[in-house]
């Protein structure tokens, strides 16, 4: 008899597996591709960002999704824990910026290859090329699996650890959703978060910015009244489909959120290029510089400010010819300028679909489950972890320290079940 199947190779479903092989229970690791830890392997740039080191309240903050579920797994396994786990299966981490870590060797294969290693280790069965048809059960419990050439494969207790919809490359095709609800399960409205977003903005359509990065800029998303919804400063880049970049990853779960309740309608974001001036010191500001250097033409005057391209863009909307010099330009023409470098605004119109995003937004709700045992509420037997579940982050080790703790966790209750 089968103690525990685990469904998906992800990261959550391997952490899974090994917190139940742990207990010295016979463990099925499923996995309908060709390899385990593909999304893995391909995150952070190749390097993997296995998790992320600042505190509970930091990261539950940077999992706008939520992220309070956390709290009462994080008492039992936390971010701690998981760079104790790798750093014990040989794999050294390192810290970078804004709590990131990263393996030494700056190699996610290393990560995998521990994992699969444990696993081995731990005499985790792992069968791939195999795909789950259905979950089988009774009216209370969880009795097993069907795969799809029709073999029943029954179990005491059953991990789905199959990820959300985004990235699908990696096998994440949303395979969990249907389970969850023929389970008696409520499956959230599932919307794209870390994507790219469109706009229709005569200057994207030209593609005259397409490729200019802006540097540790504050992006913010606007409701209706013109008050920001979210604000983030980081870089950002102008696509030839509208824009992209940590900053507009970020805001695009909140733009999602704000056409939704609009009934569509497109959504303001602004940029504040900078950021540590108001429009009233920008304006006094620029007119330091054009006292100090008066026969100098703007473009040249103000060049060190901005990128060049963004600069030319921002004084051509503030009507200003380049070639001018600073005592040439009335006060207002000044201040329409000071005001696009620090309040520049432009509509959205949508976001590139959840096959595009990096997290799926919504899934299998959190009500139903469990917090310190990952377990249904609704059915014995079957747990759930990782992105099936409505919980997502901000990308920089936040979506994979809830993917790896809630992993861990419905892994060790699976084996004590």
């Amino acid at each position: 008899m089968i103690d525990v199947i685990v469904i998906g190779g992800g990261p959550s479903g391997l952490m899974a597996a090994i917190a139940a092989a742990e207990q010295k229970k016979k463990v099925v690791l499923i996995e309908k591709g060709s390899k385990v830890g593909k999304k893995l392997a391909i995150s952070g740039g190749g390097r993997c960002n296995v998790t992320n080191r600042l505190s509970a309240e930091e990261i539950v903050k940077h999992i706008p999704g939520n992220g309070r579920f956390l709290y009462s797994p994080f008492t039992i396994y936390n971010n701690e824990d998981i760079i104790a786990f790798f750093e014990g299966l040989g794999v050294p981490l390192k810290e970078e910026d804004h709590g990131r870590m990263f393996p030494v060797s700056n190699r996610a294969q290393d990560v995998v290859d521990a994992l699969v290693n444990e696993m081995k280790r731990l005499h985790v069965e792992v069968r791939l090329h195999t795909a789950v048809n259905k979950l089988l059960m009774d009216d209370e419990k969880v009795l097993g699996v069907r795969l799809e050439d029709g073999t029943e494969l029954r179990a005491r207790a059953v991990v789905v650890a199959v990820g959300g919809k985004a990235v699908p490359q990696t096998g994440s095709t949303g395979d969990g959703y249907p389970w969850a609800e023929r389970a008696g399960h409520t499956v959230t409205e599932l919307y794209p978060t870390e994507v790219p977003v469109t706009s229709k903005e005569p200057f994207i359509q030209s593609r005259e910015l397409q490729g200019l990065a802006l540097r540790d800029v504050a992006v913010s998303v606007l409701n209706k009244k013109g008050k920001p919804i979210i604000t983030h400063q980081m870089d950002m880049l102008f696509t030839h489909f509208g824009l992209s970049g940590p900053a507009i990853l970020r805001c695009s779960q909140f733009i999602v959120k704000e056409r939704k309740k609009n009934g569509g309608a497109p959504v303001q974001v602004r940029i504040q290029s900078l950021v540590d001036y108001n429009e009233e010191t920008c304006l006094q500001m620029l007119n330091k510089t054009i006292k100090a250097e008066p026969k100098k033409a703007v473009k040249n005057l103000w060049k060190s400010l901005v990128p060049e391209r963004w600069l030319l863009f921002l004084l051509e909307r503030a009507q200003i010819d380049a070639s001018l010099t600073g005592v040439e330009l009335s006060q207002e023409k000044i201040r329409a300028f000071a005001r696009e470098l620090v309040s520049f605004t432009m509509d959205v119109h949508g976001t590139q679909s959840l096959e595009k995003a990096f997290v799926t937004g919504g899934g299998v709700s959190i009500k139903e489950i469990e917090p310190k045992t990952m377990a249904s509420k609704i059915k014995s037997g079957l747990y759930f972890c990782g992105e099936v579940l409505d919980i997502h982050g901000y990308t920089g080790g936040y979506n994979i320290t809830s993917a790896l703790v809630t992993g861990r966790i419905a892994g060790m209750s699976a084996g004590q079940q």
